[in-house]
């Protein structure tokens, strides 16, 4: 059994949060690893028709952000990474700047130190000098930045088709195929 923390901050993208978690429960040999912070509590409330409880019970395992000695907080607990999706300029500094007081942080930090594979979703718009040099300072870490960008080449009909883009593009990270992308075939 493969193990993905999924970490949902409090930024804009919440529908693609839950497209991966979607994407993850139809795969028997992936288990979801979901945290979410308050931030994203708040944003999930603000900005979709999903409670929490709905978006938590598409999760195999749900941690309290507030445990910072849950199993994802150890690199001992085995996991192929983790993607924070959609993730804010707050969780970007926090785990750029190594200040881990929240789990969803811990768990980022720990998947960095173990060098597994550390996603983000980083999602603001636009971008400051100091935004900038926190991804800067983590993409030379191995971090993989992945801003929601919007793609046209694929003739996106629907909202719903640039989120099946975009979580393509984050399970590829992780070598998952997802049969609602559509890749680039000219």
């Amino acid at each position: 059994m493969k193990r993905l923390i999924i970490g949902i901050s409090g930024a804009s993208g919440i529908p693609i949060a839950v497209s991966v978690l979607r994407a993850l429960r139809e795969l028997p040999d992936w288990t979801s690893c979901l945290v979410i912070s308050k931030g994203g509590e708040k944003t999930i409330e603000m900005e979709s028709d999903y409670t929490v409880e709905e978006i938590t019970a598409l999760a195999d395992e749900l941690y309290d952000n507030t445990n910072v000695g849950a199993s994802i907080a150890s690199g001992t607990y085995r996991t192929e990474g983790m993607i924070v999706v959609p993730c804010s300029m707050k969780t970007v500094s926090g785990i750029a700047n190594g200040y881990s007081d929240t789990l969803l942080l811990r768990a980022a930090d720990v998947v960095i130190k173990e060098r597994r594979k550390l996603l983000l979703v980083a999602r603001e718009t636009p971008l400051s000098t100091i935004h900038l040099g926190n991804m800067l300072s983590l993409s030379q870490m191995g971090v993989i930045i992945m801003p929601p960008m919007q793609t046209y080449y694929n003739h996106p009909a629907t909202v719903q088709d640039m989120t099946d883009h975009m979580t393509g593009k984050i399970l590829d990270v992780f070598g998952i195929d997802y049969h609602r992308f559509r890749r680039w075939n000219p």
